[in-house]
């Protein structure tokens, strides 16, 4: 079966959480996987398990809890976050199996623009490995699994505004720095760019069937739109 790979261009966060949750509730066994690659505007997401120790200084973005793993991190302009919805038990494949095809994927990629970086054992993301900025975090991960299948994903630093991760401990590490691809490499390659190379390195890790770039389906996200009409008298 064919993987559905989609630009979504600039999306508000909760309305793409919302609607990948619904595609996860009512995927079926013959439902497509699909890969969707998003930019977001300004928003802090805080996970599961996150402290609110963690929030320093949010400020005027808004901050979001959700359902995904992990603590508190920061998407914005510039940054390509991208959720595999993919069927794990179909694939035969485990989160953990996910998130380090994610990681590897991330490696991957850096690497053709000679930047140097790698997973960490103690702290899923990867992190670069050497130069003025070795040690920092330039990819952030949160997966939720549900009925077998995936959500939620990973966010890619490439081109933004870094100044909002000093409002939070990132990820629930205090003083952690985060880094991009604009500081290392010239010309900053663009975030279709990036988001082509990442998914086809992250097709041949898991072993996916090539897929078909192609318009994400909006009857997910009318169906959304209309849910939270319903609740809450508009979509929020």
């Amino acid at each position: 079966m064919d993987t559905m790979l989609c630009h979504l261009g600039r999306r508000d966060y909760q309305m793409v959480w919302r609607a990948m949750s619904h595609y996860t509730d009512t995927r079926d066994g013959n439902s497509s996987d699909q890969i969707w690659c998003v930019e977001h505007p300004p928003v802090f997401t805080q996970g599961q398990a996150g402290k609110a120790e963690h929030l320093l200084d949010t400020g005027d973005i808004p901050l979001v809890q959700v359902d995904r793993g992990g603590q508190v991190t920061y998407h914005g302009p510039g940054q390509l976050v991208v959720y595999p919805l993919l069927d794990l038990r179909r694939a035969k494949l485990g989160a953990r199996q996910l998130v380090s095809a994610l990681e590897a994927a991330t490696v991957a990629v850096l690497a053709q623009f000679a930047i140097e970086a790698a997973p960490r054992a103690d702290a899923p993301g990867v992190y670069l490995s050497s130069g003025p900025h070795g040690g920092n975090k330039i990819a952030s991960i949160g997966l939720r699994v549900r009925r077998g299948s995936s959500f939620h994903g990973i966010a890619i630093n490439v081109d933004m505004d870094l100044a909002p991760f000093l409002r939070i401990n990132p990820c629930g590490y205090a003083g952690l720095q985060m880094a991009q691809m604009a500081e290392l490499v010239q010309p900053v390659p663009s975030l279709h760019r990036v988001a082509e190379l990442f998914v086809t390195e992250l097709q041949r890790i898991l072993g996916l069937v090539d897929g078909v770039w192609q318009s994400v389906d909006e009857t997910i996200f009318m169906a959304v739109s209309a849910e939270l009409e319903m609740k809450h008298g508009r979509p929020s």
